[in-house]
């Protein structure tokens, strides 16, 4: 038996010297003449553990990391390819601490095996979903996504299923699915690690829901920095068209649907479903007002159903296991699992799959092991360069949809970041209001001069002028921005501001008083 050697080959674990550890195994292999085959899978999302090696042995696979290229001869001379132990050992992955606590559904497949072998993707369970959706009438799909309780993951929470009864009543004759994979916010890799660990699981939400809906093509909108997983979507699309997954007859029934890959040019605000709708048609990328929604006059002014990578993605399980099984999962209105982002400064940074209602300090302290620096934390941003920043006060908070509202934060698309005890809470409010700055299309005023005004504000509040006039002129531009602006850019870039002036007073006081307290 030829052994196999998997180095994944995901974005992240780029990053973190994958291609170098493949390139020195490779050629310790060549020199040792030892046949072997290196499979280039996902991540499987421990990130602090990356570039991280298994290998298939007769007693199931081990797991090595993280590994440097200066390991690689130590590692065979311990005989690494029968599981040998070495200092980078780290058993069995489905036994590792921080894969074994979490309730993997969407990512059940990712970082396991190649992501562009269809029957490897088959072998796990793939395809089922679609398989069963073929034979189902598009109003009976569309009510078990609607009883499975799965909500929008992009940010907003929208129930999914309404959206897709809205555009399977809407009359067209043309619609369309638009993936929106224009991941922007900070300390998000989720979407990421789909496109380019499990591919096949976004193509076959997607074919599902064009079934449901009527739409017969697809989009796929990925930023341009994703290079990566524009290559592997796009590959994989292909291998997807090939073996009659897409096309005229979706897996030999009368069903047509196929789609294709579009990618960004950088903009932050073509994370808005209308932003990303321009830019798909070849417009400058600003947002549309609403109505019509753009499930009834969306691309091309067709009814289009606009759902992010993981709501798409978490379809096939649905559709596979039935919706009181995902159902089963979560608490209050948010059912199922959420895939969290854990980053910033953090011990154990990586993706985290977890049904809702963990509190934000199991998440912080038990899972991302506290600081990586190892002072205090002293917030965290959840949902984004846009979201609230919630102090330890507030870790207590379960991960839920509505808990967070209620403590005026958001879940947005569920990325962490962790801020230790050094942190500067007005240098972070001022970073929102330069970030929105920068990132506004212009079209309305609240966010375009708001953000503007907001960033001369809070510098004059760094520098001990009137501070409670500026203090209170920052709390109306705030009000003015988020029920003022056409999107959540300008909507939301109150929230990070907010709370750090709510949670962080001491951080806005004077200068002298501040230097005084520290």
């Amino acid at each position: 038996m030829i052994p196999r050697i998997y180095i994944p080959g995901d974005s992240g674990a780029l990053a973190l010297g994958a291609e170098k550890v493949a390139k020195a195994i490779a050629k310790e292999l060549a020199d040792r003449g030892i046949e072997a085959k290196i499979v280039r899978n996902g991540s499987r999302g421990a990130y602090f553990l990356e570039p991280m090696v298994e290998v298939a042995t007769a007693n199931g696979r081990v797991a090595y990391g993280p590994v440097k290229p200066s390991d690689v001869k130590s590692l065979f001379d311990c005989g690494f390819l029968t599981g040998g132990h070495h200092k980078r050992w780290l058993g069995a992955p489905d036994k590792i601490p921080f894969l074994a606590k979490q309730t993997r559904l969407t990512f059940a497949r990712c970082g396991i095996n190649d992501p562009l072998s269809l029957d490897a993707y088959k072998s796990l369970g793939g395809l089922k979903g679609l398989q069963n959706a073929v034979a189902m009438a598009p109003a009976d799909i569309v009510k078990q996504v609607t009883e499975s309780g799965l909500r929008g993951r992009g940010g907003a929470g929208f129930p999914t299923g309404i959206k897709w009864k809205t555009v399977l009543d809407t009359a067209g004759d043309r619609k369309y699915i638009v993936c929106n994979a224009d991941e922007g916010d900070s300390a998000t890799f989720a979407d990421r690690m789909i496109m380019e660990g499990d591919p096949f699981v976004l193509i076959e939400g997607m074919a599902i829901a064009g079934i449901a809906t009527g739409a017969t093509k697809g989009f796929v909108y990925i930023r341009s920095e994703y290079p990566h997983a524009v290559a592997t979507m796009n590959r994989a699309v292909e291998v997807a068209r090939k073996a009659g997954v897409l096309g005229v007859n979706v897996l030999g029934s009368p069903n047509v649907f196929d789609m294709e890959i579009r990618v960004g040019a950088g903009a932050y605000v073509c994370g808005e479903e209308t932003s990303l709708l321009n830019s798909l048609e070849g417009k400058r990328g600003v947002v549309r007002a609403k109505p019509p929604l753009p499930a009834i006059q969306g691309l091309f002014g067709k009814p289009t159903v606009i759902n992010n990578v993981i709501s798409l993605a978490s379809v096939p399980i649905i559709m596979d296991k039935g919706a009181a099984f995902y159902k089963d999962y979560g608490m209050g209105r948010s059912r199922g699992t959420i895939p969290i982002q854990i980053a910033g400064n953090v011990k154990h940074g990586g993706l985290f799959e977890a049904a809702f209602g963990m509190t934000l300090g199991e998440i912080v302290d038990d899972i991302g092991g506290g600081t990586a620096s190892g002072r205090p934390v002293k917030a965290v941003q959840v949902g984004g360069p846009l979201g609230a920043y919630f102090p330890r006060a507030l870790f207590d908070t379960p991960f839920d949809y509505e808990a967070f509202a209620a403590k005026d934060g958001l879940i947005g698309h569920a990325g962490i970041t962790v801020f230790d005890d050094t942190a500067d809470m007005l240098k972070q409010a001022r970073f929102a209001m330069e970030f929105c700055a920068i990132e506004s299309c212009g079209k309305c005023t609240p966010c375009r001069i708001g953000s503007t005004r907001g960033v001369e504000t809070i510098d004059r509040l760094a520098a001990g002028i009137e501070p409670e006039k500026n203090l209170a002129l920052v709390t109306d531009l705030c009000n003015t921005m988020k029920f003022g602006s056409l999107c959540a850019l300008g909507g939301f870039t109150p929230y990070p501001v907010i709370s750090s002036i709510t949670h962080f007073p001491e951080d806005f006081k004077p200068a002298p008083t501040r230097v005084a307290a520290e």
